[in-house]
């Protein structure tokens, strides 16, 4: 059997914590920023967990993760 590959977009955005939960960054923060309220961009910074309801399609792109 040979080893199974690594989603390489996946194991780009996302990183596994020690506690076994996956972080991800937010989204809608790269450009036309103009727009958007300080409010909004201010709450996009960091990092946040993945939804429980995707964790299962998460895991299967990053087997070893």
């Amino acid at each position: 059997m040979p080893k199974m590959k690594t989603k390489r977009g996946a194991a780009k955005r996302f990183k596994v914590r020690a506690g076994g939960s996956i972080k991800r960054s937010h989204a809608f923060k790269r450009h036309i920023l103009t727009k958007k309220t300080t409010k909004s961009k201010r709450q996009l910074r960091g990092t946040t967990e993945v939804h429980h309801s995707n964790v299962a399609s998460v895991r299967v792109m990053m087997p070893y993760a």
